[in-house]
């Protein structure tokens, strides 16, 4: 959302942000001011729970209603009543920004909410952060440093140990391009460098530009790699060389390569979750073989994951799935009901969670409790991220065709239907069944059944009044005819405007 805008949504962010905090006994809240992949004019804010997972979902009704509320006083007045919240308990905050302009100003927003709901209220400024940092440092300051020391040289230390103890048989130096989306990823991998330096890794930063705002996510970045299909603008690469991209915030990350004939090729989310979980499975099998039929080791999908991803993890791996509407909290929240949880959403952003009661049966030198040192398992974290996809390479002494080669990923196409009412649409089963309109569910599987290796799905957008379509089949031919003919049909119940001219 457009940051010349957001004044009095952060102020009121706040206010939420102290009450959060005198909820939980006066346990640490933090608070991130960025936008993610969108561009350098937008801006936003989130919360982050003391373990450094996001905000619970019950408290989102709050935030909206503070925004929403012509009479702040009752509405907190209205939220202390119904989670009763003791207010003489303390507040503690601490709060990052990316590298958007608008930041300054907001954050003084937002502080002014905090003081004027509780002057006494305690407040860290972290500055300049990734959004996975941000979130370390809660669950750090939580903890009581049992999960990390509680700094940024913390955060470096505890990957950068972890991805050199796993390693140090990978003694030959080797070379990765990353593209940090002229965000913030660009200083904070610059600064990790040192730290990283007895390992082969070399690192070649790309995209670094944070002093020209207008930069920030313009023609680079995952979203963009994700969406074209093609590496960032003016980046050239040889057939086979290893490359990466974050986006703005540094929380997202996918890898892609030329292949010997030159043919891009992207490794999105869904490639990253098979290649972790792969290794997951041997690690397990080799070091807790004693306890391996006790574990629940598994995988979290959305609709939106490759149908040859599920299949390589059900049919080749041998792992559970749980398949989860669409959002990382659902996500998240789905992993950790295993002992060893996987998810990557095909945008890139995910990682993986240990349960406690592993990580207490794993002995000092066990590669698994390396593993879960070099994970950030609040959230996902592009630097963690690309130092795991490192690390399972280096284990099996793969480049980017062998990593490629494990499954080739069906034809997919996302289309994007006008809709003059989108709560006509309802889902189930984690939003793959239609339910609502009757018998559209129907008339899509007589679709779908013409294709071979297919499917599609339609769910209601969040936030504005269209719905998506997503199809995938055996070919793009036959993936872009199904992908319109199933628009169209949507389009004929309850289009908006002109019906676009590729829908049949």
């Amino acid at each position: 959302m457009s940051a010349d805008i957001l004044d009095h949504v952060f102020f009121t962010v706040g206010l939420l942000a102290v009450l959060r905090s005198k909820k939980l006994a006066g346990q640490t809240i933090g608070v991130m001011v960025t936008a993610s992949h969108n561009p350098v004019q937008d801006n936003g804010i989130k919360l982050v729970d003391p373990q450094g997972e996001m905000l619970v979902s019950s408290w989102e009704s709050h935030a909206t209603l503070l925004a929403n509320s012509s009479d702040l006083a009752s509405s907190l007045k209205e939220i202390i009543s119904s989670d009763s919240i003791d207010f003489n308990q303390p507040a503690k905050l601490i709060f990052g920004h990316d590298t958007r302009p608008s930041c300054a100003r907001l954050i003084n927003a937002f502080k002014d909410g905090v003081k004027a709901l509780d002057p006494s209220a305690q407040l860290v400024e972290s500055g300049l952060k990734t959004t996975p940092q941000l979130h370390y440092l809660v669950k750090c300051i939580n903890d009581g440093g049992s999960y990390g020391a509680p700094t940024e040289e913390g955060y470096y230390k505890k990957l950068s140990d972890a991805f050199i103890a796993l390693n140090a048989g990978t003694t030959t130096p080797y070379t990765l391009m990353v593209d940090c989306a002229n965000g913030v990823g660009a200083p904070k991998l610059k600064a990790m460098e040192p730290y990283l330096k007895s390992s082969a890794l070399q690192l070649k930063l790309l995209s670094t530009d944070v002093e020209s705002s207008e930069k920030l996510n313009k023609d680079c970045g995952a979203d963009y790699v994700k969406t074209t299909q093609s590496a960032p603008s003016g980046v050239t690469l040889e057939p086979l060389a290893r490359a990466c991209s974050y986006d703005g915030d540094a929380d997202r990350i996918v890898y892609y390569y030329y292949s010997k004939d030159k043919t891009f090729r992207l490794m999105d989310g869904d490639k990253i979750a098979t290649l972790v979980a792969s290794y997951i499975k041997e690690l397990v099998e080799l070091e807790a073989p004693e306890i391996k039929q006790d574990l629940k080791v598994g995988v979290v999908q959305t609709a939106y994951a490759n149908g040859n991803s599920t299949r390589y993890i059900k049919e080749q791996l041998g792992l559970a799935i749980t398949c989860t509407p669409t959002g990382v909290k659902h996500l998240h929240h789905a992993a950790q009901t295993f002992d060893i949880g996987t998810y990557f959403e095909a945008n890139g952003h995910g990682t993986v969670v240990f349960s406690e009661t592993l990580l207490k049966k794993l002995p000092s030198n066990s590669k698994l409790l390396s593993l879960a040192g070099l994970i950030n398992q609040t959230v996902g974290d592009s630097m963690s991220d690309m130092l795991l996809v490192e690390t399972v390479l280096n284990a099996r002494g793969w480049g980017m065709a062998e990593w490629d080669a494990k499954y080739e990923e069906l034809p997919n196409r996302l289309v994007k239907v006008i809709v003059t009412d989108r709560h006509a649409f309802v889902t189930e089963d984690a939003e793959r069944i239609l339910v609502k309109p009757d018998e559209m569910q129907l008339k899509i599987n007589q679709i779908v059944s013409a294709y071979p290796s297919a499917r599609s799905f339609v769910r209601p957008s969040g936030t504005e009044d269209c719905v998506r379509v997503y199809a995938e089949a055996a070919t793009k031919e036959a993936t872009d005819e199904l992908a319109f003919k199933v628009a169209g049909m949507v389009f004929d119940f309850c289009g908006k405007g002109d019906k676009p001219k590729e829908f049949l």
